[in-house]
């Protein structure tokens, strides 16, 4: 049996929307641990991890050791993985980063998935042994993707790079900041230059303000302008107000691209909408195969 599953397909799935997209479903299975492997695909790929698996929990059976239990919690978010005494959450995968859930066509039991690991990228193939549940679990994951991918379409995906335009802007518009900075620097050094000009060789201070090649006073970017007597005797205009210091030499506040509208991402969160995009393209794959037609496939 091969359930290839196709998101563009209309499913019928055996739970309501409502029910993934707002709360979860829950199941209560035995973990048989997880396992990296080398491809996110493949049939083969999972048998191996869970012989592997199987053959270790056999060993630790002989140990002693039980097969922990676990809940899984299934909803448009992901699958959790939970202590199901303490509600602590063991593992956290996100469906988009789900790209491979099988069931074991001979064994109502076992299931398993191959998940990528936010921190080290590494595939992690999951082996679980539920009661008799195991193609319903497998199903529900499925849905739950189908879910998922549509929100993350009606909620903007379609408009990644349009997004990803938006924060390379954002990055030239900091850039230009850093640059505005930077003149406004060179004009006080250039200020402070001029006004060391002003003292004379004796010693003293001329009282005379020193001009440039074209007869001008120098543009002061640091004290205001000082208001001279009118030549027809009229009241001088009132004095300049001091540069806001939160403005640029245009008048406008500096941008900030960290506080920003609903429609504008600063780029380390459009680097993970391109990696939902990425990771809803791959798609999901369930299929049903044989997983350990030998010995070591007893109860565990």
């Amino acid at each position: 049996m091969n359930r290839a599953f196709n998101r563009k397909r209309d499913k019928s799935w055996m739970h309501t929307p409502e029910a993934l997209a707002k709360h979860f479903i829950a199941y209560n299975v035995k973990f048989l641990g997880n396992t990296e492997v080398e491809q996110p695909k493949g049939t083969e790929i999972v048998r191996d991890a869970v012989r592997k698996l199987k053959f270790q929990r056999h060993i630790k059976k002989s140990e002693g050791q039980k097969v922990p239990k676990v809940e899984l919690q299934i909803s448009i978010y992901g699958v959790k993985i939970l202590d199901p005494k303490t509600k602590d959450v063991l593992h956290n995968c996100q469906l988009h980063r789900i790209s491979f859930c099988a069931d074991d066509k001979t064994d109502k039991r076992i299931f398993t998935f191959i998940c990528k690991d936010s921190e080290s990228n590494k595939h992690l193939c999951y082996v679980f042994d539920s009661e008799k549940c195991a193609e319903e679990i497998t199903l529900t994951i499925g849905q739950a993707f189908d879910l998922a991918y549509k929100k993350f379409l009606e909620s903007g995906g379609k408009d990644v790079e349009t997004r990803k335009q938006i924060g390379t802007l954002q990055k030239r518009i900091q850039e230009l900041e850093s640059e505005n900075t930077e003149l406004k620097k060179q004009l006080q050094n250039l200020d402070e230059q001029l006004r060391s000009s002003k003292v004379s060789p004796a010693g003293s201070i001329s009282t005379k303000p020193s001009t440039d090649i074209f007869d001008m006073i120098p543009f002061s970017a640091v004290e205001p302008l000082v208001p001279l007597p009118a030549s027809n005797g009229a009241s001088p205009p009132p004095p300049a107000q001091p540069a806001d210091p939160r403005t640029d030499l245009f008048g406008a506040e500096p941008f900030d691209p960290f506080i920003c509208g609903a429609a504008d991402f600063p780029p380390d969160i459009q680097s993970k909408l391109d990696e939902m995009q990425e990771g809803f393209k791959m798609g999901l794959t369930l299929e049903g195969t044989v997983f350990s037609p030998d010995p070591l496939d007893g109860r565990c």
